[in-house]
């Protein structure tokens, strides 16, 4: 049977244990009162520490970072928690920026004929045509 512990950390972040590994999502450990900006003008403040101190979450085998341009989903102790990590694995933009043990994986993003078609059902429906007109 397989052992698997879940524990909400706070915000994004929880610790995913099963059989022994330990996955680690969107690492935000920054003390409260910190603001984030998300660009045009949106924020959010911190109002809330985590629950558990980044440093007796060691060791972590994975870290799954859903994006980290916004301070909300990987904040200044939660970067700095990232070298220690086995892997990290992000967007592919994401582990461009992030370098070291980031890896950039794509599944989830559309491919480009996904675009395509979604493209081609946001066009205005046709009529359909009808015997009696």
């Amino acid at each position: 049977m397989t052992d698997v512990r879940i524990t909400h950390i706070g915000g994004p972040t929880a610790l995913i244990v099963v059989d022994g590994w330990r996955l680690l999502t969107d690492p935000t450990f920054d003390s409260p009162g910190g603001r984030y900006s998300f660009g045009w003008g949106g924020m959010s403040r911190k109002v809330t520490g985590p629950a558990i101190a980044a440093s007796d979450i060691a060791p972590i085998d994975a870290v799954l970072l859903s994006h980290g341009h916004h301070g909300d989903n990987l904040d200044a102790a939660g970067r700095a928690l990232l070298p220690s990590a086995g892997v990290v694995v992000t967007t592919v933009s994401g582990a461009k920026r992030l370098g070291g043990n980031a890896r950039g994986s794509s599944h989830g993003q559309p491919r480009a004929s996904q675009r395509r078609r979604d493209r081609r059902s946001r066009s205005p429906p046709r009529r359909a045509a009808t015997a009696d007109r």
